[in-house]
């Protein structure tokens, strides 16, 4: 076979792979033409989850190829256990089906493992629009104006579950710093926890401080304010709230439950954004990832959440992956145990 002969093959190779190359691209760009996209919440409507989602909904969709419609659905329970635990064993991996992850999703799998039936790391996070801290907020006709008020004064708390964030941080006071609280479980959503708070069916919830401030800012208005923020968990102090309300890790003194609040502090780096269920495709991944990251990107979408009084802190879907891999892979036997101590009594 001549040499011109064998380079008109060899072109003639090249231009096949390049055209199959290019034709699979396409494919790929246009699977979402005319396809919806679900994005399931794990709480009811009305809270940051839910308020997230929906404007995740609303923009998303513009940046994936073929503009698919995006649509929301609520699976509350079991402190958003429920929808998890769906989303990692019963989600459909064809990419057209997403979650609202909940930041507490580490804590809970290595903690209540019985409950858990899913691997945090194995989800695909596309990415974040936040960072939280927990913020337990009391109503002010308690008498309770610090911390140290609790020691004498028994406070009732509204939360959803015992897998929720909404409970974990007041048990955890409660342990560490013996203080006397009680919790009633079983609000659907931060939104009906709140409200028992305002109802008076409750004296306190803990909750990440845009709950509070996008639902009930007037109660933390004026000469006399219905209620006020008592403590935050987290990493770094939240920038929306006054500079004197404690950080909870800054409070403990002992070195072991030092690492078991800087452990459930973590958390918060997660936020709120959104997860493919495991086993996603390679394409799925890229699309939505780029997709996730121009949304973040986008002036509008950022006016949309200010609209909704809430805010963009962005984290892409490598960092959160990080997060979530290193959080759960760090956390010694010895953390975990005394955390489930410290919040369950040792129950799994």
């Amino acid at each position: 076979m001549s040499t011109k002969t064998n380079g008109v093959i060899a072109l003639a190779a090249i231009v096949a792979t390049a055209l199959a190359v290019n034709s699979s691209s396409a494919a790929a760009q246009t699977s979402y033409k005319d396809k919806t996209i679900k994005i399931v919440i794990p709480y009811g409507p009305g809270g940051t989850y839910d308020k997230y989602g929906q404007s995740f909904a609303r923009f998303i969709g513009k940046y994936v190829p073929g503009n698919p419609t995006v649509i929301v659905q609520h699976m509350p329970g079991a402190g958003g256990a429920k929808a998890m635990n769906w989303a990692y064993n019963v989600m459909p991996r064809d990419g057209y089906n997403l979650i609202t992850p909940l930041d507490n999703s580490v804590l809970n799998q290595l903690m209540r493992p019985k409950r858990m039936r899913y691997d945090a790391r194995n989800f695909t996070w596309l990415g974040s629009s936040n960072q939280t801290n927990m913020v337990m907020v009391a109503r002010t006709d308690t008498g309770v104006n610090k911390w140290q008020d609790m020691r004498s004064t028994q406070l009732v708390g509204s939360t959803t579950g015992p897998n929720s964030m909404g409970f974990i941080m007041p048990m955890l006071i409660k342990s560490l710093l013996g203080v006397k609280l009680r919790m009633v479980s079983g609000y659907k959503g931060s939104s009906k926890v709140i409200f028992a708070v305002e109802r008076g069916e409750s004296q306190f919830a803990a909750s990440n401080w845009l709950a509070w401030s996008s639902k009930v800012p007037h109660w933390f208005r004026g000469e006399k304010k219905f209620a006020q923020p008592i403590l935050q968990m987290g990493i770094f102090r939240d920038p929306d709230l006054p500079q004197d309300i404690p950080m909870l890790g800054n409070l403990v003194k002992n070195p072991a439950d030092k690492k078991v609040v800087r452990f459930i502090s973590v958390m918060g780096l997660l936020g709120r954004g959104l997860a493919l269920p495991p086993k996603a495709s390679k394409d799925s991944v890229r699309i939505l990832r780029a997709a996730y990251d121009k949304m973040n990107a986008d002036k509008a979408f950022e006016a949309e959440l200010k609209k909704r009084l809430l805010r963009l802190m962005p984290s892409t879907g490598a960092q959160i992956q990080k997060i979530v891999k290193e959080a759960v892979e760090s956390a010694t036997p010895e953390v975990v145990s005394r955390a489930r101590k410290l919040i369950y009594g040792g129950k799994s």
